[in-house]
């Protein structure tokens, strides 16, 4: 296995140190200032709280890397496999060192936290990963995936609005949940297609070939895991919005009924 270059270590090392700064520091001063709420909070709900604030800040600052180097970064453009993978290598850094203090986080408070589902997903993401760092393979393929961190501060959000006592059938919460279904669907299963045709299109390639074994593997199982755990939850998200609007639905009939009653 290549070893990780320097530079890589201590950014990955410095995103640890720096999400772990948000978890016990940041996110509670912050939280605490902004939303009174959080004070009624039980120890259980703040430590959830505070890694969901930090799954935000992370999901928005490389959320946004990630669509800058999509739109600006033409190497990885014309080389999807073996283009200069500078920025796409410091973008997957800080993500790495993200997903590494949330495992950390999970494992000492499995019971705030835990999700044996979100240990697969971040443990496929650092197999993946790990090849992209040491070798600056398939940078493409690497960066269009992280594409889907837009839709996280959704997720959090609604959670969020619920711990503030906000009812489900709310305005706020159903805008949000409109948003999150809509943010989800467009940045995790809509591209499935697409990233899967581009990907097809590099097999059997020269540049393909020259991949070790170890990278195909990874990008492959990786990108199926992650997609397969993705439609899972696009599959909940549907049915619990569909759920939510038709409930809205009706509260709004029944209101109206009784407004045509009463007059």
């Amino acid at each position: 296995m290549e070893p990780l270059s320097l530079q890589v270590l201590v950014v990955v090392t410095w995103s640890f140190l720096g999400f772990q700064w948000l978890f016990h520091r940041g996110s509670p001063w912050v939280s605490q200032h902004l939303s009174k709420g959080f004070l009624r909070l039980s120890p259980t709900q703040r430590t959830e709280w505070n890694s969901r604030a930090v799954s935000t800040v992370h999901a928005l600052v490389v959320g946004l890397f990630c669509l800058y180097i999509y739109i600006f970064d033409e190497p990885i453009q014309k080389d999807p496999v073996w283009g200069d993978a500078t920025l796409v290598k410091l973008n997957v850094a800080i993500t790495s060192g993200y997903l590494i203090s949330d495992l950390l986080l999970m494992f000492t408070s499995w019971e705030s936290i835990g999700e044996k589902y979100f240990v697969i997903h971040h443990f496929a993401a650092l197999y993946a990963y790990y090849y992209v760092l040491s070798q600056g393979i398939l940078p493409y393929f690497a960066n269009f995936r992280l594409l889907s961190e837009f839709s996280t501060p959704f997720v959090n959000q609604r959670w969020f609005f619920h711990m503030l006592g906000y009812h489900k059938l709310s305005k706020p919460s159903l805008v949000n949940g409109v948003a999150m279904a809509f943010a989800f669907f467009l940045v995790r299963i809509a591209v499935i297609p697409g990233y899967y045709s581009h990907m097809y299109s590099v097999f059997g390639t020269d540049d393909f070939y020259k991949l070790p074994l170890g990278g195909r593997s990874a990008w492959v199982i990786s990108s199926v895991s992650l997609d397969v755990m993705n439609i899972m939850w696009m599959r909940r998200i549907i049915r619990g919005c569909l759920k939510v609007l038709h409930s809205a639905w009706s509260r709004k009939a029944g209101t109206e009924m009784e407004t045509r009653k009463t007059d």
